[in-house]
């Protein structure tokens, strides 16, 4: 029921090192058709993250700007004020380690997907680099791959709900209660002995992967909730 980064990540992952020259860095970007590359140590470890954001700061910072007068992007100056690192110092870096973001934002195979997307949304990155516990990388998960889990036949997620919740997860009478799924939304229909089991029902179906929606027409014998 719920998958992990490791399920669904990309474990052949294009890297440079912290020694990669700017042009090296912006050719495996093109030749990958990636947007960010993980920049690794001698033994694996994720130190940073190179994006184009980070290369394109040599061209937002070109010398030819630099006219009296001249100031820096708001966006630059706002985000130097809140303590981000010196974008036009950044910008005159040559080395993937003189350029690349750091510390990077990264997540371990046994994440939830749920859990990845979360520091996605909070960190507002598009991908993260997957490291073990040591912090050597193992993969890339992006949020094309997040998604994967929405995009379930409905046929594979109305196996599921039968065979894992209906009919496996509960220590009760699951025999009226039947199962349509259409679109990623499920609908329970049906009668079961308690209106606690029913609600119960409801919640496992909703944490199924590619479920978007769970429509519940239980009905139930005893009331067994507080009013």
């Amino acid at each position: 029921m719920h998958k992990k980064v490791r399920d669904v990540m990309t474990r052949e992952v294009a890297s440079v090192n912290g020694s990669t020259p700017f042009r090296d860095v912006a050719e495996v970007l093109m030749t990958h058709g990636v947007s960010a590359v993980p920049v690794v140590d001698g033994e694996g470890h994720v130190i940073g993250v190179i994006s184009e954001a980070d290369l394109l700061h040599k061209e937002e910072f070109r010398e030819q700007f630099y006219q009296e007068g001249y100031q820096p992007p708001l966006r630059v100056r706002l985000r130097e004020g809140l303590g981000g690192r010196d974008a036009a110092e950044k910008a005159r870096g040559h080395t993937a380690a003189e350029l690349m973001t750091a510390p990077a934002v990264t997540v371990r195979p046994y994440t939830s997907v749920v859990g990845a997307a979360r520091v996605m949304n909070q960190k507002g990155v598009k991908r993260l680099p997957v490291v073990d516990d040591d912090g050597r990388l193992e993969g890339i998960v992006s949020r094309h791959d997040l998604l994967k889990v929405f995009v379930r036949r409905d046929d594979d997620i109305a196996r599921e709900v039968r065979d894992e919740i209906v009919d496996g997860a509960l220590w009760t009478d699951t025999s009226g209660v039947h199962v349509l799924v259409a679109n990623g939304i499920v609908t329970l229909d049906g009668r079961m002995e308690r209106h606690s089991d029913a609600r119960i029902l409801v919640r496992m179906a909703e944490r199924v992967n590619g479920v978007t929606e769970v429509v519940d027409k239980l009905g139930w014998v005893e009331d067994d909730l507080p009013g």
